[in-house]
Parts: C-alpha cells; structure tokens; sequence
C-alpha cells in the first residue's frame, strides 16, 4: 500500500504533456508508484492524504467519461480538494480564449491542472500560463499518455513484462492519440509493434513510429500477444473514410475467426468507449478469458493516483 514515505527518485518533468517527453526512468517510476495504488483501491479503506491541502482542477473541452471520472476519483482517493469545470456554463462558452482560462485559473493557485482539449498542443501552451503542474489528458490527435500508462501496467500486471512481446494496435490509428501515446511507450519499453489499419486511417508518415504495417487483419495478428483495438474517431473525421460500418466490421472488426490468428493466451484491449459490432465482436469484448478492458479501467484509477502524486510533489 501506498504510504507518506519520501522518494529519492524524482519525476524528470514538471508537466505530463506526452510519452515522448518522459525517460524510460520516468516511465518505470510511475508504473511503480502505480502498483502500490493498486491494493489500495481494492481495499476497503481507499482514501489517503498525500494530497492533502493540494487543489486539483480538471479542464475537460471533450466529452469523457472514464477518464474525467478517473481523474477526479484519483485525486479525491488521495485527499486533494478536487474542482471539476463545467464547460458548457463557463466563459469558455462566451468566447473566452484557451490563455485568458489559464490564467484566471492561474490566479486560484490550483497545484494541478488537469486538461482535455480538441486541439493537439493546448496542453503544451496552457502549461507555459500557469505556475501549477499540466497533466494531459488527451489533446486532439497529438497524444494521451495516462491512457498509455494504464494500458502498459495492464499488460505487466497480466502478462509480467512487455519486453518482446508482439501487440497489434488496430483501427483508427490516424485520428488516434492513444495510438501515439501506445507505440512511443511500447517502443520503449521494447515491444514488437504490428500497427493494422486500412490506407486512408493510416498516418501518412506511419514508417518513421518503427512499427510493422499491415492492412491485412489476419496476417497483422499473426502470433500476436495482445490486441489493442481503437475506437473509430468520427468526430475527427471532416470527411468520408468508410464507405459502411458493415464493411469496416468484416475486414477490420475484431472477431473469433481473426482472433485465431494471434497466440492462444492473447489478451484483447480496448481504450473505451467501445462500438460493439463495428470495432469488436460483443462477445470477446466481455470473454473474461480474454478481454482486460474491465481492467484497464480499474488500473487507470492507479495510474492518475500516481500521476498527480508526482506531479503535485
């Protein structure tokens, strides 16, 4: 269990903005300080006050369900003052700019700052307004990198390690920032990566991430360990990129038959919310054989607790 003990080790940042910025050191330090989380919030006792005193405040320009709720569980569980803004009812809605929000928030003297936004990079430029710590909790299409983290302990907490295991990210890997956040840290931390999409959701740069790239489903699951599949971005998408939800599900929705084609213990996941029938069969969604998305939900409690852990330090 988590406790008040002081680290050596410290974080290299002052802000989460993405995987990129972070060292492998970094990275192994929050997954460590992660898994002493997990106990605690299957306890019955869940609330701590390392964050006691400390004001959190979560800045949501999208919707979110699981990762808002996340946050904000993560810091109360930690004993932070949490403050969650409501977009639609605040100056945002009359025009405020991204810099004049940061800056009245500024002025409360938050000790973190926690922020989802439509546009990739606002979370870089909000960090440079504010005195406070940024965490990033997606920025349109550039990165997601607690969604990363929790899926990387997902995988070590089942599979014990992510060195050399093959995993297939598949879907929409072009308008996807979990997708970014995923191959900068499965690259790190020295996974195979088999990147499966068809050539219009395919990042015309894709070659310079050092993955495989499949358009054939079958042949990109070939022998894999895990499967990640993405939720299609429709929102992200100004212009036509299929031609059926029916056709998408046939070549590029996850089901039995091209399942059989990675490992026999292989793990699906999923960054939520899911559209069942078009991503992924209902069925190996809820195989608890299988399937760890209940998971990942569970352990991005503890990967946030251990995020604004660090930062707020």
């Amino acid at each position: 269990m988590a406790t008040n003990s002081k680290k050596a080790i410290k974080i290299s940042k002052k802000h989460l903005l993405g995987i990129q910025d972070l060292s492998i050191s970094d990275v192994n330090y929050i997954l460590s300080e992660a898994k002493q989380f997990i106990e605690l919030n299957r306890s019955k006792s869940k609330k701590l006050d390392l964050l006691k005193g400390k004001t959190q405040i979560n800045l949501f320009f999208e919707p979110s369900t699981r990762t808002q709720s996340s946050f904000e569980l993560a810091g109360k569980r930690l004993g932070a003052d949490v403050m969650s803004m409501n977009i639609i009812n605040s100056a945002i809605k009359k025009g405020e700019t991204l810099i004049d929000t940061a800056m009245t928030l500024n002025a409360m003297h938050p000790d973190i700052i926690v922020v989802r936004h439509q546009d990739s990079g606002a979370c870089n430029l909000l960090s440079q307004k504010v005195n406070c710590a940024v965490l990033n909790a997606g920025d349109g299409r550039r990165e997601h990198p607690t969604q990363a983290l929790l899926d990387a302990l997902t995988i070590i907490d089942r599979k014990k390690k992510i060195q050399g295991l093959k995993i297939a990210i598949c879907g929409d890997i072009l308008h996807s920032r979990v997708a970014r956040s995923n191959i900068y840290l499965l690259n790190m931390l020295g996974a195979e990566i088999n990147i499966i999409a068809p050539s219009n959701l395919m990042p015309k740069d894709i070659q310079k991430f050092g993955v495989n790239i499949f358009s054939d489903m079958k042949k990109g699951l070939k022998d894999c360990d895990i499967v990640m599949m993405l939720r299609l971005q429709s929102e992200r998408m100004t212009s036509s990129f299929l031609s059926s939800n029916r056709e998408y599900y046939e070549y590029y929705g996850l089901t039995p038959e091209k399942l059989e084609n990675a490992k026999q213990d292989v793990l699906i996941m999923h960054p939520g919310p899911m559209n069942r029938g078009i991503e992924i069969d209902t069925n190996l969604a809820d195989d608890i054989n299988k399937s760890v998305i209940k998971e990942q939900v569970e352990l991005g409690v503890a990967v946030r607790m251990a995020c604004l852990k660090i930062f707020c330090e």
